[in-house]
């Protein structure tokens, strides 16, 4: 006999070895979703899962979430907020990771998933991976650009370093400046150079002393370790610090193998610290050699330059002029007479000519003097205030003046004849 699974009034006559339908459990949805989760949580409490990653979201609460797939399948993962603040490196759709987690069930949603504890790079460190997204990142925002380089000062009084206080690094920093310059002021800022916090420190130093400003130059380092341990010169907010500082500095983190993101970032990358404090802090001996230099270079251009002046003005007391100023001044002297002389020549000539036109003048006026005429028994009759030259000109029974050569005449005309 056979029953409906959800009645239990019978169809058919019961077999004897079929159970009753009172034996029959019916599950709620909850109890058997339950019962498979903790079927898959008994039976995978931690596994690692090769996969790429996609369908990434980043959720607000600051959970991540995506999937990790393979050419056949693919399962939900989910990394909670706690976990993720945690990460050196951003996950990105297409690349390859290696998960740990255990794998648990979303009631809710009804589907397994990995609940992830660590996650790395397939290939590739993490930490690796981190810093390359990061190096990429800031070349991109132009931090490592050669135009935002300053320069190093060639002559500086104080020299700011920030380090441990009790690495060889500083020692080594120490000694290399005072051998070159015993009279450079050093001024450390000690920090943590390894572990948590020690990021956060290193900037505080950075801004303390652009504040301060006292400063020429800076050294940030350390000795060399592992990307562990140099980590903290990769810190993004330690980049930041270095790019925005006013002051030069110069990057000596690990050894000349070791290269972190503030070598890229800062003015100046030294192969090890000792090798910074050589740039940074000038030698004395060369300084002096230096010095001895510019002494015998100026020494031999003032020499040059008085040889010079010297050979031009024996040039000029060889010359004539200088020899016999006077001779000079006595051929002025006689350029002097000689114009007088034919200046006077000048005069001369022109006032016996003006003579010459002169008396050519007097004769010509001689010749034509009216009186002359009279001499010869001519007249001149006047009338009427008048020269008369025509006989028409005379007025009858008016008196006229007859003018000789030796006087004039009244006269009275009583009659003109024509």
């Amino acid at each position: 006999m056979t029953m409906d699974l959800f009645s239990s009034s019978p169809r058919q006559t019961k077999d004897d070895d079929e159970p009753d339908s009172s034996e029959i459990k019916i599950y709620s949805v909850v109890e058997i979703t339950r019962h498979i989760k903790f079927l898959i949580e008994e039976s995978f409490p931690s596994l690692v899962v090769r996969g790429e990653v996609s369908n990434l979201t980043r959720h607000s609460s600051g959970h991540i979430y995506f999937t990790l797939k393979d050419e056949l399948a693919q399962i939900k993962c989910v990394i909670w907020r706690s976990q993720a603040q945690q990460m050196t490196f951003s996950l990105n759709e297409g690349m390859k990771f290696l998960v740990r987690g255990k794998l648990s069930l979303y009631e809710k949603g009804g589907y397994y998933q990995i609940t992830v504890s660590d996650i790395q790079p397939e290939g590739i460190g993490e930490l690796q991976l981190a810093f390359e997204q990061l190096k990429k990142k800031l070349f991109a925002e132009g931090l490592f650009s050669d135009e935002h380089k300053k320069p190093i000062p060639g002559f500086p009084e104080t020299v700011g370093i920030i380090s441990s206080p009790t690495g060889a690094a500083i020692r080594d920093m120490v000694s290399v400046s005072r051998r070159r310059m015993p009279s450079i002021q050093l001024i450390l800022s000690p920090v943590k150079v390894q572990g948590d916090g020690a990021a956060e420190e290193i900037v505080r130093a950075i801004k303390d002393f652009d504040a301060y400003g006292n400063a020429d130059v800076l050294i940030i380092g350390r000795g060399g370790g592992s990307i562990e341990d140099l980590w903290a010169f990769n810190d993004e907010k330690v980049a930041r610090a270095i790019y925005h500082c006013s002051i030069p500095i110069i990057s000596a983190v690990g050894h000349e193998i070791d290269f972190t993101i503030a070598d890229f970032v800062a003015d100046v990358r030294a192969a090890t610290p000792s090798a910074a404090a050589e740039i940074a802090v000038p030698d004395k001996s060369e300084v002096g050699q230096q010095l001895a230099n510019l002494r015998y270079t100026l020494i031999q251009n003032i020499e040059k330059t008085i040889g010079y002046y010297r050979d031009r003005l024996k040039h000029y007391e060889e010359r004539y002029a200088f020899r016999r100023p006077e001779n000079i001044v006595e051929q002025y002297r006689q350029q002097a007479d000689d114009l007088e002389r034919r200046m006077s020549q000048q005069v001369i000539h022109h006032l016996k000519i003006n003579g010459q036109n002169l008396k050519h003048l007097e004769n010509q006026l001689r010749t034509l003097n009216p009186r002359n005429t009279l001499n010869r028994g001519y007249t001149i009759t006047h009338q009427r205030g008048k020269v008369v030259q025509s006989m028409r000109e005379l007025a009858e029974k008016e008196p006229a003046v007859i003018e000789f050569y030796d006087g004039k005449s009244e006269v009275e005309i009583k009659k003109i004849s024509r």
